[in-house]
């Protein structure tokens, strides 16, 4: 599955788009269950929400997909990617996919 990357004004816009495209679960309030087990996830869409003047605005959604057919969100500001966080975690998933893509 090819994996889009989307850039948008809101997070909020991000999440009405997600939502549209039946990612309903809120996988922040599982963010465990994405730290102890990242192989049962797929990314397939990123949007990024770029602050216009404070960088500490920024922030990444997720549309992420379980192995069990799960459809959801995992939002992620900039502070949440610190070691061991879910944030981290697909973000060295989405890496890997790119990787994945880079040899095809």
């Amino acid at each position: 599955m090819d994996r889009q990357m989307y850039h948008y004004a809101t997070v909020t816009k991000a999440l009405e788009e997600l939502g549209e495209k039946g990612f309903t679960v809120d996988f922040n309030i599982q963010e465990n269950r994405i730290i102890n087990s990242p192989d049962q996830f797929e990314i397939v869409y990123i949007y990024r929400y770029e602050g216009e003047s404070d960088p500490g605005d920024e922030a990444t959604v997720f549309g992420i997909k379980s192995s069990t057919g799960e459809k959801g969100v995992f939002v992620a500001g900039l502070a949440a990617f610190t070691d061991n966080s879910a944030a981290m975690v697909l973000h060295e998933l989405s890496i890997k996919g790119r990787e994945k893509l880079d040899y095809l």
